[in-house]
């Protein structure tokens, strides 16, 4: 399973991010959040407040005033625009981010599907797991000379 852009390949073992490869077995789970840019919206907000103020304050003339209200408006249209963040939860270690344009909605099928996978491969796993140490315990069972089961004296009563 691929992005459109080729941004995210998923396979059954292995998960590519931005040339980035995670093994399925090392990743604990996925998420993804539209985030905004809050510098952006930060400068949009305080300059569109300062150019009012002063325009009401009749500190600008009219032409000037609005140029400033537009250039204003756009860095809090850009800031408000944002990006998506892709944040992979590692086993053991700390979660990797990444920043992933386009829709959200594409990008959340995906996540879905890639936690799918993750849950997956985990529960395999711990079945793989649970079956080497059950064929283990046979094994030493098998191998174990039998001990006469020893009989100890009751506890002293206080």
């Amino acid at each position: 399973m691929q992005s459109p852009d080729g941004r995210l390949v998923l396979t059954d073992t292995h998960l590519t991010v931005l040339g980035q490869t995670f093994g399925l077995r090392e990743l604990e789970r996925a998420e993804v959040h539209h985030v905004r840019w809050v510098l952006w919206v930060l400068l949009g907000s305080l300059g569109l407040a300062v150019v009012l103020i002063a325009f009401l304050q009749n500190w600008l003339h009219t032409g000037p005033a609005m140029l400033g209200m537009a250039t204003t408006a756009l860095l809090l249209a850009y800031g408000q625009r944002g990006t998506n963040r892709l944040r992979l939860w590692r086993l053991s270690s700390s979660a990797a981010h990444f920043a992933l344009p386009g829709d959200l909605s594409l990008w959340q099928r995906l996540v879905g599907e890639l936690n799918r996978r993750i849950a997956r491969t985990h529960d395999w796993v711990a079945a793989e797991a649970a079956y080497l140490l059950a064929l283990a315990e046979a094994e030493a069972a098998q191998q174990a000379p039998t001990i006469p089961a020893a009989t100890f004296p009751p506890p002293p009563a206080y």
